[in-house]
């Protein structure tokens, strides 16, 4: 069940004895792909490092995520179709071009995306994707970029934004896509939907 305001989230408790701790999104990306692939339970994750780590207030403190200071919480994941092709997302998925030219679409499911807070408001186990959208001129595009640093970049008029459960739409040329700092294969056509309680992490 995605968290309910006012009610409590997760347990206290540290990583069991068949966690893996991961340094990274692109880390925890791994581990899900893999136990996604090949039909397995995804394994506990332990964070030590990475946006979504910093989004739960982790510390990085490995002595900790074995410990009774640890607190365990259920997150969603992100699920997307890229041209056909089944991917996922615990953290972010940015479609850009380079230098965030053209038209550019970030889902978030964390806060951070690296310095840049992207998702303000958003939640990693609400049941939602935080979407922002739009095609910037280069001198906007710097202003946003400073501005982000404090998530203060929105609202702005050539930005649109979202909350959604799931969403689609087609591009109109192959554009390049990073799914929790991995970069993968261009694609056109991006399906995503949100996968709730999915995952369960120890910071």
């Amino acid at each position: 069940m995605t968290i309910e305001r006012g009610a409590d989230w997760g347990t206290v408790g540290g990583l069991p004895p068949d966690g893996i701790v991961v340094h990274s999104d692109a880390e925890a990306n791994e581990v899900i792909t893999e136990a996604r692939r090949s039909r397995n339970p995804i394994p506990v994750l332990g964070l030590a490092g990475g946006d979504l780590c910093r989004t739960l207030g982790g510390t990085g403190d490995l002595d900790r995520l074995h410990s009774t200071d640890a607190r365990t919480l259920p997150i969603d994941l992100g699920v997307a179709l890229l041209d056909g092709r089944l991917r996922f997302f615990c953290s972010h998925l940015v479609v850009r071009g380079r230098w965030w030219s053209g038209r550019c679409v970030v889902a978030m499911n964390a806060q951070f995306l690296g310095p840049y807070d992207l998702a303000p408001r958003g939640h990693p186990n609400d049941g939602y994707l935080d979407i922002t959208e739009g095609a910037l001129p280069l001198g906007e595009r710097l202003r946003a970029r400073a501005r982000a640093r404090t998530g203060s970049h929105l609202p702005h008029p050539a930005l649109h934004t979202s909350r959604v459960t799931a969403m689609q739409f087609e591009l109109p040329r192959p554009t390049p896509i990073w799914l929790d700092s991995i970069r993968t294969e261009p694609a056109r056509t991006i399906s995503m939907r949100v996968e709730p309680d999915a995952v369960v992490v120890v910071v």
